[in-house]
């Protein structure tokens, strides 16, 4: 393994069976931060100070690793090559929790329960965030798709587990489960489902390939697409609006398409708006600000705050320098991520991360760190 050095130097400090090594920025080591921030890059993990950006510490771990929040205020997940693996981010460590199985996908927080999607093996596995904080792997529900496929599943409040429906070949739609995972309701009116979004009033989305699949109160309804072609594959979505911003393809021959429009999906009345924003964007570029704004970063360098309602952007932040997405989806590429008030942005071409102020549009603080970073996301407490 080569060794990784942080912006300070340092020793090897701690090892585990996966082979991940941590090391210590002097006068960090141990010390627990607030509202983490990690970033992946090859071979590893940093851990920022939300506030400051300050790097903390640096985590070896090899292979492709993704990062989302786990749903409280210490832990994120971790996908890894052998499954999902439990970070406490607060303290710089990964724990003992473990769930393992290939191809680790989505993972979705919602109503207090987290819930990871196991590509490889179709296995769905819900618990609640909280009990992360006893170091052990928390007792929760599971589910297994009757085959395996690139899958997303979510829980609603009242314990109703919506879930995919596909196989390797092709992706259909979604079922939905009773509490004792009976299922109740189908619909196979989304073809090449992926992706899902909670909206306000908890109505949730499923990206198709010819707009987007609405359940609420116990009814599917479809938000068509104004073209034949028209894939929604991410989403975000928030509990302050009622409608759901997505992304937007209409060419599905392309090798990789780099569309200039985004769509907004209304789930009160299954009606889709698409807002032309003169640049491109990527799947990393799309997220929800406080009061509900919708969030896009393009590849001009510009965070576009859109107004859900209208469609009309209402501001535009400089962030980054100009990008262009690379083919390779788990190649780098600036990425978004928002926390209350700031947004968050990565600028790999200059191995830095930006926090950025939503309302006044201030650069709050940047770090260099010692390689370019490809995700990046945090703790994100769901009160």
């Amino acid at each position: 393994m080569s060794a990784v050095l942080t912006a300070c130097g340092g020793e090897d400090t701690s090892s585990d069976s996966s082979g991940a090594k941590a090391k210590d920025t002097p006068g960090t080591s141990a010390a627990e931060i607030k509202d983490p921030l990690v970033a992946t890059f090859d071979g590893g993990l940093y851990v920022l100070d939300g506030k400051s950006l300050e790097l903390a510490r640096t985590i070896e771990l090899p292979g492709f690793n993704r990062v989302n929040p786990a749903g409280d205020d210490s832990h994120v997940i971790v996908s890894t090559d052998s499954g999902f693996r439990v970070m406490n981010a607060a303290e710089q460590t990964l724990t003992d929790i473990r769930y393992e199985g290939a191809k680790p996908g989505h993972v979705v927080r919602h109503a207090g329960r987290t819930v990871l999607f196991t590509d490889g093996t179709g296995q769905v596995n819900v618990f609640d965030p909280e009990d992360l904080g006893s170091g052990k792997k928390p007792e929760g529900r599971t589910y297994t798709s009757a085959e395996p496929h690139h899958g997303v599943a979510i829980e609603l409040s009242d314990g109703e587990l919506l879930t995919t429906l596909g196989d390797e070949e092709k992706r259909t739609g979604v079922l939905v489960l009773d509490k004792h995972n009976k299922e109740t309701r189908r619909s196979e009116n989304c073809p090449g489902v992926h992706g899902e979004a909670a909206a306000k009033g908890e109505a949730v989305a499923v990206g198709c390939e010819d707009g987007v699949l609405i359940y609420k109160d116990g009814e599917f309804t479809k938000a068509d697409a104004p073209d034949p072609y028209g894939r929604i594959g991410n989403q975000a979505g928030s509990e302050e609006s009622p409608i759901l911003l997505g992304d937007y393809k209409t060419d599905p021959e392309a090798e990789l398409e780099r569309p200039n429009r985004v769509s907004l999906i209304n789930t009160e009345t299954a009606r889709l708006r698409l807002v032309d924003l003169g640049t491109s964007y990527s799947f990393r570029s799309l997220a929800r600000g406080p009061h509900g704004e919708a969030l896009v970063l393009g590849t001009n360098g510009v965070l576009h705050v859109i107004d859900p309602e209208t469609g009309k952007v209402d501001k535009k932040i400089p962030a980054v320098d100009e990008w262009q997405e690379p083919l390779d989806w788990q190649q780098t590429r600036p990425t978004l991520f928002v926390r209350d008030h700031t947004a968050y942005v990565s600028e790999p071409s200059k191995r830095q991360v930006h926090a950025i102020d939503l309302a006044s549009g201030e650069k709050l603080a940047s770090v260099t760190l010692p390689k370019s970073t490809n995700e990046l996301s945090g703790v994100v407490a769901d009160h």
